[in-house]
């Protein structure tokens, strides 16, 4: 599922910024004194349908990436489950017991 999310989301990032470059710029520059080819042969509404298909991939972009910090990464779940049962272990099943240095005797008994 992780997988399958991060690809969508890779084809979303390709077809948006696809969809971002065919746009005509709104503030003119070059294009300003070609504004009359935008009217060729009746269609004048290829800029609103543009404009909403980039909308659409922002949005549907933006759930993808939430939806991937919810869904397990598969592996990385292992590990840190991995990670959190040694924390959980009680604390004498872990740790050595210190031995005594030889030749210094036994200090502990008095």
């Amino acid at each position: 599922m992780f997988i399958t999310l991060v690809i969508l989301a890779i084809i979303i990032c390709i077809l948006l910024a696809l969809i971002i470059l065919i746009q005509n710029p709104k503030g003119g520059g070059l294009s300003s004194g070609f504004a009359g080819s935008n009217n060729v042969m009746g269609v004048q509404r290829t800029g609103d349908f543009l404009e909403k298909g980039t909308w659409v991939l922002i949005v549907s972009l933006m759930v993808i990436i939430l939806l991937l910090n919810v869904v397990p990464q598969g592996e990385a779940v292992s590990s840190s489950e991995a990670l959190q049962n040694e924390v959980s272990k009680p604390a004498g099943s872990s740790q050595m017991t210190p031995t005594p240095l030889p030749g210094l005797g036994d200090t502990t008994k008095k």
